[in-house]
């Protein structure tokens, strides 16, 4: 379950026709969104995967936060070299270079507004592996919309990574112990780095300015964390290794014994499972029940966990993909066997607001102590959901 959309692009020749525009699902909270990136560099830990060798390693993150209205354009979904590699690498859905905007897809999220007084809980996202961290922005949009500080964190050389001044792609034959080890401890080095910014800081490379407004809206008492695929078996092997995630949700990742430590050690904080379709060679449904990763993890788990399913949704029916895959179709029809192969057959919008439902209330009730009854039972509200006792 770590694949994503990216594969090998096909040789079938582009489209003549203008590339199909593309959007993102406005956000459903109260409060306009802000967002800025921030170029960090870890001086204590070397790259494993750099060239040439010896470069300490690098992050781009993304904080996107409550803000006041502000009048700058929308910030864009992908950057230039993440969206022309989307264009290239997504023939495993059958999609033809030219065909979509990539590069042209804007968020709802306001540059470098400034951030609306009051603290915020924090949450992390991790991307799947081969993604970029720009492709759960139907998410992470929605949660800040409603009150949270999201922090989106590029995992480099396991996905797209475009730099201030270079692009860095996936890297080729990546020993999986060692890359879950390192985006475990990218995920504790971001944080450190955000209690630089709450103190007043700023640990960007460059210095850029930060929005103003946005230490104060740190909270870091109460934090986070939720992934797709490969990011949500990092938020797990996060939680076992640094205490200061006091929450988190894994999105249809495996947690395969071979690479860490997660499913064998379990957590102890509260832990969310989503996930959809099948997984396996023999196509089990991909819940705790069948999946022997997810029953392991939830066996040796002693906090607060449940188990989220939508049988009809598939793997990248949580992330961006679930939104801009029948966008696409709608205009330029993919094959429909790939195209439920990645998404699934689940209505794409109430796939998306049962997801936005689910982790808001999933990290309104252990962060800030709000009260819910989604997860008491199935909710007639989001009929494609299946709770797993």
């Amino acid at each position: 379950m770590l694949a994503g959309l990216a594969g090998t692009a096909t040789a079938a020749p582009t489209t003549d026709r203008l590339p199909v525009e593309l959007s993102l699902p406005r956000p459903t909270g109260l409060y306009p969104v802000g967002t800025t990136d921030l170029h960090l560099v870890d001086h204590d830990r070397t790259d494993p995967w750099a060239s040439p060798p010896g470069r300490p390693r690098e992050l781009m993150i993304s904080l996107w936060y409550p803000a006041w209205p502000a009048p700058h354009r929308p910030t864009r979904h992908l950057t230039p070299g993440t969206a022309a590699y989307y264009d290239q690498t997504s023939g495993s859905v059958g999609l033809n270079p030219g065909v979509a905007d990539f590069a042209g897809t804007r968020t709802h999220a306001r540059p470098s507004a400034i951030a609306l007084p009051g603290e915020r809980p924090v949450v992390l996202y991790s991307p799947g592996g081969g993604q970029s961290r720009s492709f759960g922005t139907t998410l992470v949009e929605d949660l800040a919309s409603r009150g949270f500080v999201v922090v989106t964190v590029d995992a480099t050389f396991a996905g797209p990574v475009e730099f201030p001044d270079r692009m860095e792609l996936p890297a080729s034959g990546v020993d999986m112990v060692q890359m879950m080890r390192e985006r475990a401890r990218d995920t504790s080095f971001v944080l450190d780095q955000l209690r630089v910014i709450a103190a007043g800081g700023n640990p960007d490379a460059a210095h850029r300015p930060l929005p103003a407004g946005i230490a104060a809206a740190l909270d870091l008492s109460r934090i986070g964390m939720f992934g797709h695929s490969m990011g949500g078996f990092t938020t797990a092997e996060t939680m076992v290794t640094d205490d200061r995630i006091d929450a988190g949700a894994n999105l249809d990742g495996s947690m395969d014994p071979r690479y860490g430590q997660a499913s064998t050690r379990g957590v102890d904080r509260p832990f969310l499972l989503m996930g959809g379709g099948v997984s396996g060679d023999d196509d089990h449904p991909h819940n705790h029940r069948h999946a022997p990763d997810w029953a392991l993890f939830w066996d040796n788990s002693t906090g607060w966990k449940r188990d989220v399913y939508l049988p009809t949704a598939e793997h990248m029916s949580f992330s961006d993909a679930q939104v801009i895959l029948p966008r696409i179709d709608r205009k330029e029809p993919l094959p429909a066997e790939k195209l439920a192969g990645a998404i699934g057959t689940v209505d794409p919008r109430r796939s998306l607001a049962a997801q936005r439902d689910y982790l808001a209330a999933f990290f309104g009730l252990h962060l800030r102590g709000r009260q819910t009854t989604l997860f008491d039972g199935d909710s007639p509200a989001h009929p494609d959901v299946r709770l797993v006792p």
